[in-house]
């Protein structure tokens, strides 16, 4: 089976869970630091904080930047779940923004801007696919509008432009994402007092953490905040210490896998369709295609995993879902709506070759023909 992603571990990150298992302490510690320091660095920031998920980090953004009760935040439909359910966590109102277009399926500043209200306290951004919105943009409108701006990032570690204008921008370390700890998670900000809250925030609220006082650095602590245990453990830091030092080469190669897919697949008979087609800054983090309006996605997706050939859908739209749907029964968002009713992610990950790719485009093409 040719599989949408593959998680890439090596002999290192085997030997760095051993060296952490052996030297006693694995609860977030000196292994954690590191990998927040190494992944800072790679961003040009000055610090970060890690987490045990994406969600726990998009989670305690909102709680940091004030959000709550009462407050609406502006949102992509066109995301995974979690970017939605966090602000339900913090007790306020998702607002549902439309994508630009089926080209550009990013949330759209412009329908964004249609939905502010008094309530509006933060927009939410999301890298779909690894392709980077327009940061500038969405710092200029935030600041316009004194909203707070969070980046998420989950599907765009080490991308250009990415990190650099959200008060936080959080990513993900899920085992099918760009660089994995299995689970985990990532903040960046550049804002001394929103990373201290933020560190209080993951671990209970408590002004000492354990390994201090394992240390001696502390002998008791006090809780400031109503705080999460939301730590990242020393066996998944040490695994990402290691993957860190390959991200920039997998991104390389990500980025080439999806620009040989556009060239096998631009001009097509069948008429598929090809997201982000002018623009090359990605990581590639996801290959989606638009099927046409005529061609039945599931028997596509059949046909290619008889093939061998593994296929998702990225995303059902987050508005539909029965949950939200019960909440805002009136939501529409047509040209979400429109890309969510056509599009599939082909594989794409590092190991893929130029002859699988080949095949694949061949068979989904043959797919579409009938």
């Amino acid at each position: 089976m040719l599989s949408l992603s593959e998680p890439i571990l090596e002999e290192a990150e085997k030997d760095a869970v051993l060296d952490t298992m052996n030297s006693g302490w694995i609860t977030m510690g000196d292994r954690v630091q590191q990998f927040e320091n190494d992944f800072a660095q790679l961003h040009n920031h000055t610090d970060a904080v890690a987490v045990n998920s994406c969600t726990s980090g998009l989670h305690i953004a909102l709680v940091a930047l004030g959000v709550g009760p009462g407050d609406e935040v502006l949102v992509p439909s066109l995301t995974f779940v979690a970017t939605i359910n966090v602000i339900k966590y913090v007790g306020a109102e998702p607002v549902f923004v439309d994508v630009v277009s089926t080209h550009e399926p990013h949330i759209c500043l412009i329908k964004a801007k249609a939905k502010i209200t008094n309530k509006t306290k933060a927009v939410m951004i999301m890298h779909y696919g690894g392709y980077p919105c327009d940061v500038r943009l969405w710092r200029a409108f935030s600041d316009q509008n004194n909203l707070a701006l969070i980046e998420d990032a989950a599907h765009a570690p080490a991308c250009k432009g990415v990190g650099i204008e959200g008060d936080i921008t959080v990513f993900s370390f899920f085992s099918n994402k760009n660089m994995t700890t299995s689970e985990g998670g990532m903040l960046l900000t550049n804002a001394p007092k929103l990373s201290e809250k933020l560190r209080n925030l993951r671990s209970h609220g408590m002004t000492s953490v354990t390994l201090d006082r394992h240390k001696g650095h502390a002998y008791s602590y006090d809780v400031t905040d109503l705080g999460y245990n939301y730590r990242l453990d020393e066996i998944r830091a040490a695994i990402g210490i290691e993957q860190i030092k390959k991200l920039g080469s997998w991104n390389e190669s990500r980025a080439k896998n999806a620009a040989l897919y556009k060239s096998l697949l631009r001009d097509n008979k069948v008429h598929i369709e090809l997201p982000f087609d002018n623009i090359d800054e990605t990581v590639g983090h996801l290959m989606p295609i638009l099927l046409p309006v005529t061609i039945e996605r599931e028997q596509v997706m059949d046909k290619l995993r008889d093939q061998g050939i593994q296929s998702s859908i990225h995303y059902p739209p987050a508005h539909k879902f029965t949950y939200y749907r019960s909440l805002y029964p009136n939501v529409s968002l047509p040209v979400t709506e429109e890309y969510c009713s056509r599009e599939l992610s082909l594989p794409l990950h590092p190991r893929l070759s130029f002859d699988e790719i080949n095949y694949i485009c061949e068979k989904l093409i043959e797919a579409c023909e009938g």
